[in-house]
């Protein structure tokens, strides 16, 4: 296998190898009252995560790349980033990056609408990673960029760097398969027009009230939680987390039995949590276009409805997903009175509960104060 360096110890990327980094870069806290002192720090530390310093404007790329300008700043801007005008804001590493995605646009392996969606959703996909990174990182050190944790922090920065690059390509493959692979089982059913999704919002009930009454940090603490703990649900049960939203998260579930012991199972794991509010989740079935990443539809629209509709700590689907979980025994379905719905006209919900065993009146023990309540005649059988 050749060596991916050249003879000046760079890699043909662009970027320095991990030793130089480590031998030849070593970042110590500014004095914060020294305004030249820190942005030579920001210049420094800005080296060593790119890897290389900027010496190029976008103009000079172009022109080693071969191409317009213009494409290359149409490129540049479709991986989320502002243009830096007439700047040597450029490394090695982004002229190698632009002529190796040309490199392979032009020998047909990544044709040329696939590489601008793929493009985007590299730029997306990074961007909110290295949001997320960073405030970690600014979580870990205390928001202050003094003392032990912040020096250790930046001064090894170089050596963290090229450690975790392998974990990032690792989690990337790996998703990659579990994508390719249910995309596969898709295409090959037959009875299948499209992509058949349950989807689901989950919604912290009286989040915004709450969010007046405490500190910035609690309030991060209670959002972190609450993602932690959908996150591990959802990818526990074979779930696809789509987005959060702060105070609600969007998840796709591939069978209607898992989606809807998704929602049981993320209505229980906030009620174990002390600091969060109660739960809420609705959960819709139908076709689904998926998109960046991102899913759209009436489904979509349908399953944030039925969010709203949902009493707390309840699970609500809708009359598709009810249907196609048939007569499984594990789930107890309660029809809710039909309701029109903006946009999307009648809408049947149903909520869901885990099936309880009921003595010979018919009453489970723990049910027995809700015995005479009536079920709504209004809401159709189910089949």
């Amino acid at each position: 296998m050749p060596d991916e360096r050249t003879q000046d110890g760079h890699r043909i990327d662009g970027r320095r190898t991990p030793a130089g980094d480590s031998k030849d870069h070593h970042i110590a806290l500014p004095d914060l009252d020294d305004a030249e002192a820190v942005q030579h720090s920001i210049a420094d530390m800005e080296e060593i995560v790119l890897g290389a310093p900027r010496r190029y404007t976008s103009g000079q790329v172009a022109h080693m790349v071969g191409v317009p300008l213009e494409e290359a700043r149409r490129l540049w801007r479709a991986l989320g980033f502002a243009d830096f005008g007439p700047a040597r804001a450029f490394t090695d590493a982004d002229v190698e990056a632009l002529r190796h995605l040309l490199d392979l646009i032009g020998s047909g392996l990544l044709p040329e609408p696939v590489a601008a969606q793929f493009v985007r959703s590299v730029g997306q996909t990074m961007a909110r990673f290295a949001e997320w990174q960073t405030e970690a990182w600014l979580e870990y050190i205390g928001g202050e960029l003094t003392g032990e944790r912040s020096e250790q922090v930046v001064g090894g920065a170089g050596d963290v760097m090229p450690e975790l690059e392998p974990l990032v390509l690792y989690a990337w493959r790996r998703h990659l398969a579990a994508a390719t692979t249910r995309v596969m089982e898709s295409l090959t059913d037959h009875n299948t027009v499209g992509q058949r999704l349950a989807v689901g919002f989950a919604d912290l009930v009286g989040f915004t009230r709450m969010s007046r009454n405490l500190s910035e940090a609690e309030l991060g603490r209670l959002v972190q939680t609450f993602e932690d703990a959908a996150t591990d649900v959802i990818m526990a049960m074979g779930g696809r987390l789509v987005k959060t939203l702060g105070d609600e998260v969007l998840f796709v579930a591939f069978k209607p039995e898992s989606a809807v012991e998704l929602g049981l199972r993320l209505v229980e794991a906030m009620a174990a949590e002390p600091v969060l509010p109660e739960l809420r989740v609705g959960i819709a079935y139908g076709q689904v276009l998926s998109r960046m990443g991102d899913v759209f539809g009436t489904t979509v629209n349908l399953a944030s409805r039925l969010t709203a509709l949902a009493p707390k700590n309840t699970v609500v689907i809708d009359r598709e997903l009810a249907v196609a979980l048939g007569e499984e025994p594990a789930f107890d379905l309660q029809p809710m009175w039909r309701r029109p719905v903006r946009g999307l006209g009648l809408v049947e919900p149903w909520t869901v509960a885990r099936h309880t065993v009921r003595g010979p009146d018919g009453v489970a023990p723990e049910d027995e104060d809700e015995a005479g309540t009536p079920i709504p005649d209004q809401a159709g059988p189910v089949g």
